[in-house]
């Protein structure tokens, strides 16, 4: 007990005295030990490395889950040491839904049927977002939280030992200039000079190891920008994946669903309305091909000028199944061709069409008129 209470006033002595001496260098009362330079720029850098690595650490987390409550549980659990639980992606949910609502709506409706595409293709790009978040986690945000969490709470520690030992080392430079302008005056002194001239070699050398320490870790920050320099080709890589991906996935969709925008107009400079929209809602002109008194003209019901095939009729390519509602229709199978021409005062969103010694009528939004 009476050993614990002696080292107990020691370190108070000692934080006093480091405290006295740093209140006196900032008020210009004392001198401070300086570093040199490349002493000073190596700190620099690691201060810089630390607070860049932060930035980078911070905004590639919000880059990965910008859900800031997502990230705040992920960050519970990896404190608690506990196994992250496995979350469904943005993309991933999308699919599902536009695959439950093709259940419902029918996954034989040119709707239903298109959700259900493009609900998988939005499923296999949210696991491709899966697969590069993870792998960004483990190769790229893992090594930068290691550092800060290992590599530089290190560094910190042995630079407020250095600062200890340099206020230390200044404290005895101190005592010993004030025991030899005593000594100038009166001999008694000398042996508080001799005391102080020891104190200050001891200073100087636990300043001058602690020194040595810290230089080395400082130099280590080298070999943490090649690895961090490894990781962030990793981290590109892993983005440049994904996003092939992700071309691909799409383009693969497209292919899927039809060319645009030719695929739903025989007109290259009408637009083509999306995916399953229904006959009644698409506004593509189609010209009377036939000629005869009472025919109209393009001028006279407002479409633009197109000069129908000279037989008054073109072949077409059905695009999408389709169930005709009644008996004045014709029912559709996709890719099949078929006869397509229009009559005096038809609806512009329909045609007739012939396949066989069968015709009825035919909703545009289903062909792919050809030349």
């Amino acid at each position: 007990m009476d050993f614990n209470v002696k080292k107990l006033a020691s370190d108070a002595g000692v934080f006093f005295t480091r405290a006295v001496q740093f209140t006196e260098e900032k008020l210009g009362q004392a001198e401070k030990t300086e570093l040199d330079a490349h002493f000073e720029n190596l700190l620099s850098r690691a201060d810089s490395t630390k607070n860049w690595t932060e930035k980078i650490l911070r905004q590639t987390e919000v880059l990965l889950q910008p859900n800031p409550s997502a990230r705040i549980e992920e960050f519970l659990y990896e404190k608690l040491d506990r196994k992250i639980p496995s979350r469904i992606t943005n993309g991933e949910l999308l699919g599902q839904y536009m695959i439950d609502a093709a259940s419902e709506f029918g996954p034989g409706t040119p709707y239903g049927s298109t959700l259900i595409k493009v609900g998988e293709a939005q499923r296999r790009l949210g696991a491709a977002d899966r697969d590069f978040i993870q792998s960004s986690m483990i190769n790229f945000l893992t090594p930068l939280r290691n550092f800060l969490e290992g590599d530089w709470k290190t560094i910190s520690k042995e630079r407020r030992l250095l600062e200890n030992r340099r206020l230390d080392l200044d404290a005895c430079k101190a005592r010993l200039k004030k025991a030899k302008a005593a000594e100038a005056k009166a001999a008694l002194w000398s042996e508080e000079v001799t005391k102080a001239e020891q104190e200050l070699r001891l200073a100087q050398t636990e300043f001058d190891r602690q020194a040595e320490v810290t230089r080395l870790l400082l130099e280590g920050i080298s070999s943490t920008h090649t690895n961090h320099l490894r990781c962030l080709h990793e981290f590109v890589e892993a983005q440049s994946t994904y996003y092939a991906q992700c071309y691909q996935y799409t383009l693969d969709l497209q292919k899927l669903l039809g060319r645009y925008p030719s695929a739903f107009v025989g007109n290259a400079d009408s637009p083509a309305p999306p995916s399953g929209i229904s006959p009644s809602a698409a506004t593509i002109p189609v010209v009377p091909s036939l000629t005869g008194p009472g025919t109209p003209t393009p001028s006279s019901v407002g479409f633009p000028e197109v000069i129908p095939p000279s037989s008054g009729t073109r072949k077409a390519r059905v695009l999408y199944d389709y169930d005709a509602a009644d008996s004045s229709e014709l029912e559709l199978l996709a890719d099949e061709l078929i006869t397509v021409y229009s009559l005096p005062g038809m609806d512009s969103d329909w045609l007739m069409g012939e396949k066989g010694n069968k015709k009825g009528k035919v909703p545009v939004t289903y062909l792919e008129l050809l030349n």
